[in-house]
């Protein structure tokens, strides 16, 4: 295990379910978590872009996404957590149930090969609604956000983070990550001023995400982009707050 300190964010090397176990109950308000989903994409297997090139690769020897957790791991989150947001929550309803709400990233790709966008599970202590955040992010290998490479296979933008904390969380909130690979929830807490832990098991993955955060934490602080508001849409089966 390695902890490493940059402003109010905790950065773990090691087993999300080594720290979790340890923890007391409700330590954290929120959590934001991206586990894998276990569809066996890796990165020997990811589909191409439109051309057919490859614009990235990626490690396949790193097998990220072979498995999904067990409910070990959400009775752990939940036990930790006052509230979640779990993406890819599609692939745990069997786990999860329906929860309260739903958010949709829409990835605005266009006619690309990808999936045109991923959906978090909300827990019943947030918003009882479905909610759509649309922000163009081209499959597994091209990052929209200007000067950012992609450093993981499930890298997600900081922008989406960061819409997620002004929709989901309070201020003085502490956020939690167990899956952390790229460190855009990181980012985006440091900018937005949210105390968090953030958890990776892999050391490259460790490595690289720690260089990105340092790279940020030392620039001098900008005032905020205006993320774009989320087109609602209500679930008639569920009480809008």
């Amino acid at each position: 295990m390695r902890v490493e300190h940059i402003g109010d964010a905790t950065l773990y090397l090691a087993d999300c379910m080594d720290i979790m176990r340890d923890m007391p109950d409700k330590l954290f308000n929120l959590a934001i978590v991206d586990p894998p989903y276990g569809l066996g994409v890796n990165g020997d297997n990811i589909i191409p872009n439109k051309s057919g090139d490859l614009n990235h690769k990626y490690d396949s020897s790193k097998m990220w996404d072979t498995d999904r957790p067990p409910p070990e791991y959400f009775d752990e989150l939940r036990r930790v957590s006052v509230n979640q947001i779990i993406w890819g929550g599609n692939y745990y309803f069997d786990i999860l149930g329906l929860g309260g709400g739903i958010v949709i990233w829409d990835k605005l790709n266009g006619e690309s090969l990808y999936a045109d966008g991923e959906l978090a599970w909300v827990s019943r202590g947030l918003q009882k609604r479905l909610r759509i955040f649309r922000h163009q992010w081209c499959g597994a290998f091209k990052a929209s956000e200007r000067g950012e490479d992609k450093i993981h296979p499930t890298q997600k933008p900081v922008a989406l983070y960061k819409w997620l904390l002004k929709n989901y969380a309070k201020p003085g909130n502490k956020i939690l990550d167990t899956h952390g690979g790229s460190g855009s929830s990181v980012i985006a807490c440091l900018d937005m001023g949210y105390e968090i832990m953030w958890i990776e098991k892999d050391v490259n993955y460790f490595e690289a995400a720690l260089k990105r955060i340092k790279d940020f934490a030392a620039q001098p602080k900008l005032p905020m982009d205006d993320t774009p508001e989320p087109v609602e849409q209500w679930l008639g089966f569920e009480e809008a707050l």
